[in-house]
C-alpha cells in the first residue's frame, strides 16, 4: 500500500504530520507548498469537464430553488395546509430515498454519463407534471411529479458527486467545496427569478415548463463533456468495462466510519432541507409577508451558503475539516435559534446568514472525508446520500404536523437537536486512518469513458 503522506514529505518535515486533517483527499498543494514545488498543472480536458461540471450543479441549484421558490403559490392554488404539504415532501423523499439506494450500483454499472442522462430525461418530465398539477387542482399529479423529480435528483446525485472527486484529483488541488458553492449561486438565482416570476404573475405552470425545456436541452449538450475518462471504463455504451456487483456497491454500509459521516451529513441535509421546504412558507405566514420577499429570504439563505462554499477551500486548509465542521454546527444552530424565536423579520433575516453560512460546508466535508478509495467512492457516496434522504422523509411530516400546533416557523426550532450531534460526532471526518488520502494522490488515467 502507499504511503499516505504528501509525495514531497521529508524526513525533515515530519511535523506536516501532526495536523492531517488539513490534507483533504486529492489535496495535493500542502506538500507541493512545503517544497516551493508548483501544483500539477490540469489538462484541457479537465478543465473543461470542470467548467461543465459547474454548469450542471448551477442548473440543479436554478432547478431546485425555482421549486421552493413557487411553493407559496403551490399551496394556494391546491388550499394545501402545513400538514397536507408535508404530505406531498414526504412522498417526494420516499421517492429519492428508493432511487438513492439503488443509484450507487446503477452509477458503477450504467456510468456516469447514462446515469446522469436517464436522470434528466426524468427531471423535465416531472417537472410538467408539477406544474400542471396545481393549474387542474389535481394534488395527485402534483405527488406524481414531485416523487419522479425526487428521483432524477437522487438519481444524479451520486455520478455528480463523483465526477467532482475525480476532476479534483485532475485539478491537483481540492475544489470540491467549488462546485457546492455553483449549486448555491444557482439556488439563489433560481429563487431570485422565481421571484420575479411571482411579482410578474406568471403562471406556476408556464414557469414550470419553460424549466423543464432549458434545463433538458442544457444537460444533453453538457454531460458528454462533464464526465472525465477513467480506466477500464471501455465498455458498451460508456459503462465501466467490469461490472461491480450489489456485493460491491452495498459493500460501504458495513464501514462504521462511513456510517458515522452519514450521520453528520444527515444533520446537515435536515438543516437545508428544512430551509428549502420551509423556509418560504415562514416567512409568509410568520410575518405576513409576500410570497417575493420570502424568496427573497431565501435568495439569503443561499447567498450565505454559497459565501461559505467559496471560502471553503481554504478555511477547511488552515483549520481542518474537523473544526471547521463544528465552527459551521455552531453557526447554523445560533441561525436557527435566531429565525425560529427571533422577534421582527430582520432578525430572522440575521438568522437566516447564520444558518446557510453553517450548512454550507457539511456536505462537502462529508464527501471530502469518504471519498480515498476510488473502488469503493461509489458506495459510500450512495450511503451519505441515502442518510440525507432519512432526513427529507423524516423531517416534512413531523415539521408540518408541528406547523399545525407552533406555526412552522417556531418548529423549525426542532432541527437544533441535529447541530448538537454532528458537533459531538465531529472529529470523525479527520482523515481515514486506513490511509484513504494516499488513494487519490494519481489523477485519473485516460482510457475508456464513464
Amino acid at each position: 500500500m502507499p504511503s499516505s503522506a504528501p509525495p514531497a514529505a521529508r524526513p525533515g518535515r515530519a511535523v506536516r504530520v501532526r495536523r492531517p486533517e488539513r490534507l483533504l483527499p486529492g489535496r495535493r498543494m500542502d506538500g507541493a507548498a512545503a517544497t516551493g514545488r508548483p501544483a500539477p498543472t490540469p489538462t484541457a480536458e479537465v478543465l473543461r469537464a470542470r467548467r461543465m461540471l459547474l454548469s450542471l450543479y448551477f442548473l440543479t441549484g436554478i432547478a431546485v430553488a425555482t421549486w421552493l421558490s413557487r411553493l407559496p403559490s403551490i399551496t394556494a392554488l391546491l388550499d394545501l395546509s402545513s400538514a397536507e404539504l408535508g404530505s406531498v415532501l414526504l412522498v417526494g423523499s420516499l421517492g429519492s430515498f428508493a432511487m438513492v439506494l439503488a443509484a450507487g450500483a446503477l452509477a458503477s454499472r450504467w456510468g456516469s454519463r447514462k446515469a446522469l442522462l436517464v436522470a434528466a430525461g426524468m427531471f423535465s418530465f416531472a417537472n410538467v407534471l408539477v406544474g400542471l398539477g396545481p393549474v387542474i387542482g389535481s394534488v395527485t399529479v402534483l405527488a406524481v411529479g414531485v416523487l419522479i423529480s425526487s428521483s432524477s435528483y437522487a438519481l444524479a446525485n451520486v455520478p455528480m458527486n463523483l465526477e467532482t472527486v475525480i476532476v479534483e484529483r485532475g485539478m491537483g488541488r481540492s475544489v470540491v467545496p467549488q462546485f457546492h458553492a455553483a449549486f448555491s449561486i444557482g439556488s439563489m438565482t433560481g429563487s431570485l427569478l422565481g421571484a420575479a416570476a411571482s411579482w410578474a404573475g406568471v403562471t406556476v405552470f408556464a414557469h414550470f415548463l419553460a424549466l423543464s425545456a432549458v434545463t433538458l436541452a442544457w444537460r444533453l449538450a453538457v454531460v458528454p463533456h462533464a464526465v472525465l475518462p477513467v480506466p477500464g471504463g471501455d465498455g458498451p455504451g460508456g459503462a465501466p468495462a467490469v461490472r461491480p456487483g450489489l456485493r460491491t456497491a452495498f459493500a460501504a454500509w458495513r464501514e462504521p466510519r462511513t456510517l458515522v459521516i452519514g450521520v453528520i451529513v444527515m444533520t446537515g441535509v435536515l438543516a437545508e432541507g428544512s430551509a428549502n421546504n420551509w423556509l418560504t412558507v415562514a416567512v409568509v405566514d410568520g410575518f405576513r409577508a409576500t410570497e417575493a420577499v420570502a424568496a427573497v429570504v431565501l435568495g439569503v439563505f443561499t447567498g450565505s451558503m454559497t459565501l461559505a462554499r467559496l471560502a471553503g477551500t481554504r478555511v477547511i486548509d488552515v483549520y481542518g475539516r474537523v473544526r471547521v465542521l463544528v465552527a459551521s454546527s455552531a453557526a447554523s444552530l445560533v441561525g436557527v435559534l435566531l429565525f425560529a424565536l427571533g422577534p421582527s423579520l430582520a432578525t430572522a433575516v440575521l438568522g437566516a446568514v447564520g444558518w446557510g453560512l453553517g450548512v454550507g460546508l457539511v456536505f462537502p466535508i462529508g464527501v471530502a472525508a469518504v471519498s480515498g478509495d476510488r473502488a469503493r467512492m461509489a458506495g459510500r457516496v450512495a450511503v451519505l446520500s441515502a442518510f440525507g434522504s432519512v432526513a427529507s422523509i423524516v423531517a416534512p411530516p413531523l415539521l408540518g404536523a408541528a406547523g399545525e400546533i407552533m406555526g412552522i416557523r417556531h418548529a423549525l426550532v426542532l432541527i437544533v437537536g441535529g447541530f448538537v450531534v454532528a458537533i459531538a460526532l465531529a472529529r470523525t471526518v479527520g482523515p481515514d486512518a486506513g490511509g484513504s488520502p494516499a488513494a487519490v494522490e494519481n489523477p485519473p488515467a485516460s482510457g475508456g469513458t464513464r
